[in-house]
This record gives structure tokens, C-alpha cells and sequence, in this order.
């Protein structure tokens, strides 16, 4: 138990402060792992059978691993899920239709899945590049591969040894240098997906940016805004829970009636648990505002045709009571 205390540990730490530390983290992480992977773990069989799906499965199924984790991971995620199959809610059917995910929700519920996978693209790309600059996984993978080896060797000779070129094995020393042209490959691909991350991120920041319905003091508000309600709904929230939670215990052993504590219905949690939605004619700051503030106490919060999904604005739904917890 305690090695997983101290996971826990981590995670939140990292929950907590992603905001400030940013993807810097997660960068360092994954190269930090892919390190320990290529060093102390991953051994090439220098097998023609085995040598290209071994490099596959080290260089893919990390990267499938960490992506998934990326959903996982983020609030939005469960705000999108949690209840949903079940819920009728209104606006429900804008995150998901049954249970078969937000991609088939039309346009609002195709905005958030693209979101989603954006965000949860930063740590497997990560792994990508650095395991691609490395060689090691790509070195072993490609020499198994016939494709390449008939690319790469004039004679049967060379294909034949080929795959025993990452252990160092091959007899021939013209083949054994072949070794040099499967790292040159992987290190180019390598640098091409670095480039092209590179760039689509700043077409996509730019794009995001410029098409931004409020400026940049306004964001940068609206961010501590957030945050500030947060902070606050976590602490009223363990007030209220304790004060619930005590006034319980003591029924129960007095024997005697609990007094009344109002605490908010399960529609009003359930409409301030949705995907935020900007409405230009209403530019309420989080979903608990949109809720406090609609004009009638049994009106809806309901998403209407000018309410879209800003990526932009994102960062409303990045936050939780306790992120771990809803895990």
C-alpha cells in the first residue's frame, strides 16, 4: 500500500499544480521514462521473427498507454461521462448519445472530443520523439522488417544478418554498419514529428487565440475567477459535508431525528457538473455562475443554439473538487 500512497502522492501533486508547472512536467516525465525503458528494460531479441514486433510494441503501445492516460487524467473527461448514460439532464444529449461517447454528440460533443484528444496527444507525441531520437526502438523494429532489409542489402547475406545488427552480432562489418543508417532514420523521423508538432501547436494557439470572444486581461481574470470559485466550493463544500456527516453520526447513536440541512438538489449538481458553454449575450464565468445567476429558481441551464464550445476557455472545465477522487 505504501508505494501506491506515494503514486497518489505524485498524482496529486501534479493535479494540483499543473496550471503553473504546464506541460513542462509531463515532458520531463515521459523523456525520464523512456529513458529507464530504452536503458533497463528494453533488450532487442535480434530475431528476424521477433525483432519487428518487439521495437512495435515498445514504441507504440507506451505511446497508446500514455494517450489513454491522458483521458483519464482529465476533468473534462468525467464531466463529459460521469452519470451520463443514465442522465437526463437537460442538455445531456450534448456530451453523449447513450453511452457511445461524445464524438457521435454532433457539433458541441465533436468540439469537446477534439479537445479531449489534444490534450491527451501531449505525452504519447513526447514519447514518440524522444524514443525516435533515441533509435533504440526503431533500430530493432526496422532491421526485422523484410521491407527495409531488401532496401537496404544487396545480397542475401546481408538480409540474413540484418536483424542481428542492434546486438552488435553481425559478422560482416558492411552490415554491422548498416546499424548507422537505422539510427540516421529514426533520428529524422524523429526531428519531422518534432517540427510538425511544433508548428501545428502554433497554428492551433494562434488560430484559438485570435478567434477568442474576450480579451487578454479579461482571460487572465476569468482564469483567477475560476480558480478563486474553486477554491471556495472546496472548502464550503468539506464545511457542509462535515456538518452533514456529524449531525448523521450523532442521530444515529442519540437515536433522535436529524435536523434539516439543506444542501443543493441533484439537479442543481448535475447542471453545474456540465461542460461549460459560452453565450456571448450571457459571458457567465463557470457553470455555477451561469446557475446562481438564471431568472428563475426551476429554470434550466439548459445549452441553446448560440452556446458553443471555446477551446479558448477550456480551463473552466479543468478544475474539480478533487480531481483524483473522481477517478
Amino acid at each position: 500500500m505504501e508505494p501506491m500512497k506515494k503514486f497518489q502522492t505524485v498524482l496529486d501533486l501534479y493535479l494540483k499544480h499543473r496550471d503553473t508547472l504546464g506541460y513542462g512536467l509531463v515532458t520531463l516525465l515521459t523523456v525520464g521514462g523512456e529513458r529507464i525503458f530504452s536503458t533497463a528494460v528494453f533488450q532487442c531479441p535480434c530475431s528476424a521473427t521477433w525483432n519487428l514486433p518487439y521495437g512495435l510494441v515498445f514504441l507504440l503501445v507506451p505511446a497508446l498507454a500514455l494517450f489513454l492516460l491522458g483521458y483519464v487524467l482529465s476533468p473534462r473527461t468525467w464531466r463529459l461521462l460521469t452519470g451520463c448514460c443514465k442522465d437526463t439532464r437537460p442538455g445531456c444529449t450534448d456530451c453523449c448519445t447513450g453511452c457511445t461517447g461524445c464524438c457521435r454528440a454532433g457539433r458541441r460533443g465533436a468540439q469537446v472530443c477534439v479537445q479531449l484528444t489534444w490534450g491527451a496527444s501531449l505525452a504519447p507525441l513526447t514519447w514518440l520523439a524522444v524514443a525516435l531520437l533515441g533509435g533504440s526502438f526503431y533500430e530493432c523494429a526496422a532491421s526485422g522488417n523484410p521491407m527495409l532489409a531488401r532496401l537496404l542489402c544487396n545480397d542475401s547475406l546481408c538480409v540474413k544478418e540484418l536483424p542481428l545488427v542492434p546486438c552488435h552480432k553481425a559478422k560482416n562489418e558492411t552490415v554491422q554498419a548498416l546499424l548507422m543508417n537505422l539510427k540516421a532514420q529514426s533520428q529524422i523521423l524523429g526531428w519531422i514529428l518534432i517540427a510538425t508538432v511544433i508548428v501545428v501547436v502554433l497554428i492551433v494557439v494562434s488560430v484559438t487565440r485570435c478567434a477568442s470572444p474576450v480579451s487578454f486581461l479579461q482571460l487572465s481574470f476569468w482564469k483567477i475567477y475560476v480558480k478563486q470559485e474553486q477554491k471556495i466550493l472546496k472548502s464550503q463544500a468539506i464545511e457542509h459535508a462535515t456538518q452533514l456527516a456529524e449531525e448523521n453520526v450523532k442521530c444515529f447513536f442519540e437515536g433522535s431525528l436529524a435536523k434539516e440541512i439543506n444542501t443543493p438538489s441533484m439537479k442543481a449538481w448535475q447542471q453545474i457538473s456540465s461542460l461549460y458553454t459560452f453565450n456571448p449575450k450571457k459571458p457567465y464565468y463557470s457553470m455555477l455562475h451561469k446557475h446562481v445567476h438564471r431568472e428563475e429558481k426551476n429554470q434550466s441551464i439548459r445549452s441553446t443554439e448560440r452556446d458553443e464550445v471555446v477551446h479558448v476557455l477550456d480551463f473552466v472545465d479543468k478544475h474539480n473538487l478533487h480531481t483524483t477522487d473522481a477517478i
